[in-house]
């Protein structure tokens, strides 16, 4: 049926529907983030509106990427009952195409939508992420209001160094760190002295800090260019330490694991994430049979508006299962391949048993 003049029609049909959705849902993405951007930042002393933009471009792939569903969703219905109101659906059916048929380029379409939201928008969101977080770290270096944001910290022991390192974002594959706070200890757990500096950099067996800000106990603080700080670790592991499994790209998700158990970091948000990506076609696809389920009645039973906002609602809770069962599976409740897949599978058995019933009895 995908391969026929029909089945072409309707592949195309549902691609143009799609990215209308896609489109509209960027245009709007773009002028909400940019309007919060600009209130939430725009006392910062580097703030600029062309820089705003620049960061809200780079964000909007990232939000983009969580509205896939529903973008599958409502496509597949916008088109299905498109179809419908235009009776082709009906003269389908008449010339003998049963529903399996003639959903073949929707299926397919979904599916296909869901592999290039992995393999490029995926890797583009990663990107566009990590460039955000930079440009906001480069507005806010200054900004006597950074001590409010969370910062991720990791431990390290040299000798007798008990010291702590927080850093706002990680460059470089875990060899820079920006804004960094480095807590030093005593052996009996007392802070003796505090390093703020503006860049760290990790060297052969030391973190070389930059534009530091010592400050010790009964001491007025004092400048330093640069200091050394001996350390062991490698940048696998503080990329590790400091990353979030949201950030990495689907492609590096299978090395990252293997580093993150060789370090014995906790791997299950990781192994979710790289299972909820890799059932994201499946997902679209049970998203579309969903659609259909609530959409090939639209014109023989005029029921537009119950049927469209059962379809929404159904749409919806299988999102929000799907987002908590992946919370289950990032906390270490449920395996994280079972809290990827079972609500894929789940909604696929149900959306073809409606299918089923409505159709074939």
């Amino acid at each position: 049926m995908i391969f026929t003049t029909l089945g072409r029609y309707f592949f195309r049909r549902y691609a143009m529907t799609t990215f209308w959705f896609l489109a509209g849902i960027f245009a709007l993405i773009f002028i909400i983030d940019f309007s919060e951007l600009s209130n939430r930042m725009s006392q910062l002393p580097r703030y600029s509106v062309a820089g705003a933009l620049l960061m809200t471009t780079f964000r909007i792939p990232m939000i983009l990427q969580q509205t896939v569903p529903f973008v599958a969703l409502f496509s597949g219905m916008a088109a299905l009952i498109s179809l419908n109101r235009r009776y082709e659906l009906v003269v389908t059916r008449a010339a003998g195409i049963s529903v399996w048929q003639f959903l073949q380029p929707f299926v397919v379409g979904a599916f296909l939508f869901g592999v290039l939201t992995v393999i490029a928008l995926n890797p583009l969101a990663s990107w566009g992420t990590k460039q955000a977080e930079m440009l906001e770290t480069e507005w806010g270096s200054s900004s006597a209001s950074k001590s409010t944001i969370a910062v991720p910290w990791l431990r390290q022991i040299y000798g007798n160094d008990d010291t702590i390192i927080g850093a706002r974002s990680v460059r470089d594959e875990g060899k820079t760190l920006v804004n960094v706070s480095v807590i030093h200890f005593d052996p009996l757990g007392t802070i003796v002295s505090r390093q703020d500096a503006a860049t760290a950099k990790l060297e052969d067996g030391y973190w070389l800090l930059n534009a530091v800000t010592e400050t010790r106990n009964g001491q007025l603080p004092r400048r330093l260019e640069t200091v050394r700080l001996p350390t062991h670790l490698k940048p696998e592991f503080v990329q590790e330490s400091l990353g979030k499994a949201d950030s990495i790209q689907f492609f590096d998700l299978p090395h990252k694991i293997e580093v993150a158990k060789s370090f014995g970091f906790p791997t299950n948000a990781m192994e979710t994430h790289f299972h909820s990506l890799l059932s994201l076609p499946l997902l679209l696809v049970a998203m579309t049979l969903i659609a259909a389920s609530v959409s090939l009645k639209f014109s023989r039973f005029n029921q537009s508006r119950p049927v469209i906002l059962g379809g929404i609602l159904s749409g919806f809770v299988l999102y929000v299962v799907t987002v908590l069962v992946k919370a289950f599976g990032s906390s270490g409740i449920m395996p994280p391949f079972v809290a990827a897949w079972l609500p894929v599978v789940v909604a696929m058995a149900l959306g073809s048993t409606i299918l089923l019933h409505e159709e074939d009895g």
